[in-house]
Parts: structure tokens; C-alpha cells; sequence
């Protein structure tokens, strides 16, 4: 994406956790004219040095065309767009645009939808698939619903960001595509839990095994990422289990409310409930390894070979 497309609209941008920061510090580094808020300014600050303006309150962006929010949850979505001080708390001045990254619920998106319509700001639901490395190797995966014009013009911003968005449709169908996302997110990894451990308790080195899978049909971008972490235990937190069981939750809820079947997923639900009842709190569900080891009698150690990511 050439850097001068970039410049047409001025863009904010709310919130710069771990993975705010990273989406925010692409967009600079793409030539974008960026505004920044933080509840907590000091992680704001270093994306100054890349060109960003700090701004004190949420309000402050919206001057901006197009406003884009990577916040904590559902509450501070609404409360940071909504409420008072928010981006829209302003009658006489909003942006045009508003695109919401985090992970929220439908109905929360919803309450933020209708607020901005209210006012005339377009709304895009743009939940994304990946973490920081993610961003930072720019193989962020990102899904959009609303407005088609909208999703147009947000294009090449959403580009910059990552490796491009998929548009679904109008509304919050976005919501719906990432916990169905997730839910399969939490499959996948117990499924590849079980099978790599019963190749080691089978002799088979986990090492060895995942390289195997790796370069088979079986293998995955997904796969790949997470094998370092499966071989050497390496379980800093990417997302947890926490995080995971509540979107199993929504994704049985929905299943429950469209009238579709999900065995796999309840069952993985209910094993990720068993991690959770046996302390796995401050850590990466892909634990869901160690879970599945101890049930089969298998003492885990790390391997300490040198794993490609394949980021």
C-alpha cells in the first residue's frame, strides 16, 4: 500500500495495550497521520516518537475522519465511545468513521452502532485474529461488518495494519465470525494437545512429531505458531483460558439460540473448565497440553530445541 493513499483521512486511535500499541505503531510506520489516546498516557507516549499526537481525552479524536478503539472488554468499548468524554460525547464534532477492534459481545457492539448512528458516524465491527508477534510480522487477521461504503474507505488503513480484513456482511455479523473463530481456536488446540501426547508417551519426541505435522496437509499457520510453545513449554500468556471459556460460552449460546449441534465444542468447553478448576489462571490456553499430559500419566519437560514459528 503506497504511504501517500494513507494520508487522505487523519485517523485516532483509543486504546495502545499490547496489541493496540502494535496496530497503532503499523499505521505510523505506514505514513499515517495518527492521533493517540491511553487511559494510562505513558504507554501512549513512545508512539510519539513515531509521529503520533498524544491526546488527554477519547473526546480529543473526534476531529478525526476515522476513529478506530483496541480496548479492554465490552465495558470500556461503551463506556470510552458512549460515555461521558467519549468519542461521541461531542455533538458538534465526530468522525465520520468508527472501527472497533476488540473482542466484545453482540450486543454491546450493538449499543455502540446505535449511539454512533444517532450521530451520523458510520460504525465497522473489525474484531481481529492474532496477538502482538502477530502485528509486528504484519499477519494480523482482521473481519469486518457494517457499512459497505464504510469498510471501502477504512481498506487501506485496515491493510496497513495487517494482511487485510474480510468483509461479512452488515451489522455485527463480525462478532458472530470471531467467536466462531475462537470457538474453533479452542478445538484445534486441545485436538493437537491430545494427538502430541499421544505420540510422545508413544516415543515420539514432541519436536519431532509437530515438525512432522507442520509440513504435512494437517499444518497450519496456526499450528506452526504454536509449536515452540508446545515443545519447549513455553506458556507466556497469549490468551487464557479464561478468555477462552467465555467465548466457547457465546459460541454454545449461539449454537443453542440457531438450533445448531455442537458436541466438540461443549466437550472442549468442559475441559477447559477443568484447567481453569485446577489452577491454570496466569497462563496460555495452550496449557491445555499439561491438562491433557497428567491425565495420560505423562511428566512434561521442556525439549529445548530451537523451533521456527513460521512468523
Amino acid at each position: 500500500m503506497a504511504t501517500n493513499s494513507l494520508k487522505q483521512h487523519r485517523i485516532g486511535w483509543a486504546g495502545t495495550g499490547r496489541m493496540g500499541f502494535a496496530m497503532a505503531e503499523r499505521l505510523l510506520k505506514s505514513g499515517c497521520d495518527l492521533a493517540v489516546w491511553n487511559r494510562t498516557r505513558a504507554k501512549a507516549e513512545p508512539l510519539a516518537e513515531l509521529g503520533a499526537t498524544i491526546v488527554a481525552t477519547p473526546a480529543d479524536l473526534a476531529d478525526r475522519d476515522i476513529v478506530f478503539t483496541m480496548l479492554a472488554g465490552p465495558t470500556d468499548f461503551v463506556a470510552i465511545t458512549t460515555g461521558e468524554g467519549g468519542v461521541l460525547s461531542n455533538d458538534g464534532c465526530v468522525p465520520a468513521i468508527m472501527i472497533d477492534c476488540t473482542t466484545v459481545s453482540e450486543e454491546a457492539s450493538a449499543t455502540v452502532r446505535a449511539a454512533a448512528a444517532a450521530k451520523g458516524v458510520q460504525f465497522l465491527a473489525a474484531p481481529v485474529s492474532g496477538n502482538a508477534k502477530v502485528v509486528e510480522a504484519g499477519k494480523l487477521s482482521i473481519v469486518a461488518s457494517g457499512p459497505r461504503e464504510a469498510f471501502d474507505t477504512a481498506l487501506p488503513y485496515l491493510e496497513a495494519v495487517g494482511t487485510g480484513a474480510s468483509y461479512v456482511g452488515e451489522g455485527e455479523l463480525a462478532r458472530i465470525v470471531k467467536i466462531c473463530h475462537n470457538v474453533f481456536l479452542g478445538v484445534v488446540t486441545q485436538s493437537l494437545a491430545e494427538i502430541t501426547v499421544l505420540a510422545e508417551k508413544s516415543g515420539v519426541s514432541r519436536a519431532a512429531f509437530l515438525e512432522f505435522m507442520n509440513r504435512s496437509v494437517m499444518g497450519s499457520v496456526f499450528t506452526r505458531y504454536k509449536s515452540p510453545a508446545l515443545v519447549n513449554l513455553d506458556f507466556h500468556v497469549t490468551f487464557t483460558p479464561q478468555l477462552l471459556r467465555k467465548d466457547l460460552d457465546l459460541g454454545l449460546a449461539a449454537g443453542r439460540a440457531l438450533e445448531v449441534p455442537m458436541p466438540v465444542a461443549a466437550a472442549t468447553r468442559e475441559i477447559v473448565q477443568s484447567m481453569i478448576g485446577h489452577g491454570f489462571d496466569d497462563t496460555d490456553f495452550s496449557e491445555l497440553l499439561t491438562l491433557e499430559a497428567r491425565a495420560a500419566g505423562v511428566t512434561l519437560k521442556p525439549e529445548n530445541v530451537k523451533v521456527d514459528d513460521g512468523l
